[in-house]
């Protein structure tokens, strides 16, 4: 090969290989140095993880600049915190610590008891075997006296519209929508609301009713099976309860396996208001 061939391919070579890349970011890098001491990417990374969530939706460049302001404040603020730390702070720290550690803990045992097959054999415990009741469609007419309620129940014995009456008479706020209440299940009205509902037939009226809101005279309009949730609409609840009981099975086992003394015999409970203690 010709000597400038040779130089033209090596160029190539070089043009083609591009220049050396920088190493990528590392938890350990240095952002800023405040009188010497060290903020690292790490730093901030895990202060932008722990933000809540309304936070995350700034832009990245203002929120990078945010947490990097934040960690350079505290860190000179710090400063100005004499060494040795007292007893109080170290204290403190101490308790902190424990507490994000154990909080930790329980995060991860939270976690790991959501399965997929936990949630449906949990479903099927609560769900599976369950008869989801029966749901009403009624319909009242409130008012504030039992000789009120009496004389619309006379009227709608003679042929007067239910949906008009409530319109007119009804103190209730369903009163406008010709006091329709929609579907409803059991648990959900009062008791003596509820025992005249169940006692109707559909289409019929019930004699008036007394409750703490007044006198009602009430319409049942229809009945229907209650739907069974499916375990998607459930699966929030049932995850917090899979959580909820891995917690404490967790925590229980935890530390009645542990090697655990007590030292407080004859110990006074008020001895946590001498604050004396960890000022000295």
């Amino acid at each position: 090969m010709p000597k400038q061939t040779k130089l033209w391919a090596a160029a190539l070579a070089l043009a083609l290989t591009g220049p050396v890349l920088a190493d990528e970011p590392a938890a350990d890098d240095v952002v800023a140095t405040v009188n010497g001491t060290d903020i690292t990417l790490g730093q901030m990374i895990a202060l932008r993880d722990a933000l809540p969530a309304q936070y995350l939706s700034m832009d990245d460049k203002t929120l990078f600049d945010g947490i990097l302001e934040q960690l350079i404040q505290q860190t000179a603020l710090s400063q100005e915190v004499p060494e040795p730390l007292s007893k109080r702070d170290s204290l403190t720290l101490d308790n902190q610590r424990l507490a994000y550690l154990a909080n930790e803990a329980l995060n991860d045992i939270a976690d790991a008891a959501v399965t997929d097959e936990a949630l449906q054999a949990l479903y099927d415990e609560k769900y599976g075997q369950v008869d989801p009741g029966t749901e009403y469609h009624a319909a009242h007419i409130l008012v504030a006296t039992e000789e009120e309620a009496k004389a619309i129940r006379e009227e709608l014995d003679a042929g007067a519209d239910f949906a008009a009456l409530a319109v007119e008479k009804s103190t209730g706020p369903s009163g406008p929508n010709g006091g329709d209440l929609g579907w409803f299940g059991l648990g959900m009205m009062v008791a003596p609301f509820e025992n005249a509902v169940v006692a109707l037939e559909p289409g019929a009226l019930s004699e008036p009713v007394q409750t703490q809101f007044g006198w009602h005279v009430i319409k049942l309009m229809e009945t229907r099976a209650a739907a069974v949730p499916t375990l998607e609409e459930k699966r929030d609840e049932l995850a917090g309860e899979l959580q909820q009981q891995a917690v404490e099975a967790q925590v229980t086992a935890l530390t009645e396996a542990a090697e655990i003394t007590r030292n407080i015999e004859g110990m006074d409970p008020a001895i946590l208001k001498n604050t004396a203690l960890i000022d000295n």
